[in-house]
């Protein structure tokens, strides 16, 4: 349904750092890098994705309020690898690995705050 999304963040480099490490468990990595201060946007753009790049920061002012953001997992251990990397690479916990029963029966997520406070997930659907 959604092709790709970007959020602006308030330190893109410590931002950037941020997200290579909490989303290496998933899979994804920083797959493109862009300035396009010549165009009259913003100096930086990172995207991220296993395959092409789905998940983008740029500089910018950060929003107000909290985005949440949920990452697919394969599988549950993806899902504890991304919280204990998030937490490592300074986030804030905003909610341990387990399962959330009232989501649905299967739903297992791991949640956390990134840099500029918005909510992240790994979530994994699948039975054990």
């Amino acid at each position: 349904m959604i092709d790709h999304i970007g959020l602006p963040v308030s330190d893109f480099e410590r931002s950037k750092i941020f997200y290579a490490a909490v989303l290496a468990p998933l899979g994804i990595r920083l797959l493109l890098e862009m300035d396009l201060s010549d165009e009259g946007g913003p100096a930086g753009y990172a995207g991220f994705g296993a395959t092409r790049p789905q998940f983008w920061i740029g500089t910018g002012i950060p929003f107000t309020g909290r985005l949440h953001v949920a990452f697919a997992a394969v599988d549950r251990a993806q899902v504890r690898a991304f919280y204990e990397a998030a937490l490592a690479a300074g986030a804030k916990d905003n909610g341990a690995p387990g399962l959330r029963p009232h989501y649905h029966a299967n739903y297992y997520g791991a949640f956390a705050l990134d840099p500029d406070g918005h909510n992240i997930e790994a979530v994994s659907h699948l039975p054990e």
